[in-house]
């Protein structure tokens, strides 16, 4: 099985198998993320400099979400980054090699064709990239009612664009500024 994807106009695989669906809240999203990160923290062994988060829909208690587990794999030298590859292939993950960002690394698990859906997505970028992702997630953890306004911005997007993950991405994108810029210190 090949452990590189490369992506088309219509995506990595067939759309009507990788949907964009959102589920009731789990609470053992935050144990899922642990057990991964100490999968993570074994092959990567503990380069200095690593960090590992949660982010995302999954951090958030009680926010509907697709069944995800987003991770931050934090680390300040990109000229670092081509050696997670092996490792997390090792994981099962699938590198995005032809990511549109060259600044970051996106590796995804269990995405068909690959798998039956995908479960944990890791993204590698360095600490001053991930800081708005940290930032939004801990307003979402803080602020119900910011958190209860985006979860219903993400229902409307999911039944709009069910096979069309970009689109549902971007259709966050002005939301999630707004709500920084309203919370900036």
């Amino acid at each position: 099985m090949p452990s590189t994807v490369t992506r088309d106009d219509k995506g990595w695989s067939n759309a009507a198998e990788d949907r964009v669906e959102l589920v009731v809240p789990d609470h053992s999203w935050s144990q899922l993320f642990d057990l991964e990160a100490a999968a993570l923290r074994s092959v990567l062994g503990l380069p200095e400099r690593l960090r590992l988060e949660h982010f995302g829909s999954t951090a958030v208690p009680n926010l509907r979400a697709k069944p995800i587990i987003d991770i931050l794999l934090i680390h300040p030298n990109p000229h670092d980054w081509p050696s997670f590859i092996k490792p997390l292939e090792g994981l099962g993950y699938v590198f995005w090699a032809q990511n549109p960002r060259h600044d970051q690394m996106f590796f995804v698990k269990g995405m068909p064709p690959f798998g039956r859906r995908r479960t944990h997505h890791v993204h590698v970028r360095t600490p001053k990239d991930a800081e708005p992702e940290l930032l939004f997630r801990d307003l979402l953890r803080a602020d119900r009612a910011i958190a209860r306004e985006y979860e219903r911005l993400k229902q409307n997007l999911a039944q709009r664009y069910p096979t069309d993950r970009d689109a549902y991405t971007s259709g966050k994108t002005e939301f999630v500024a707004r709500a920084l810029g309203r919370h900036a210190v």
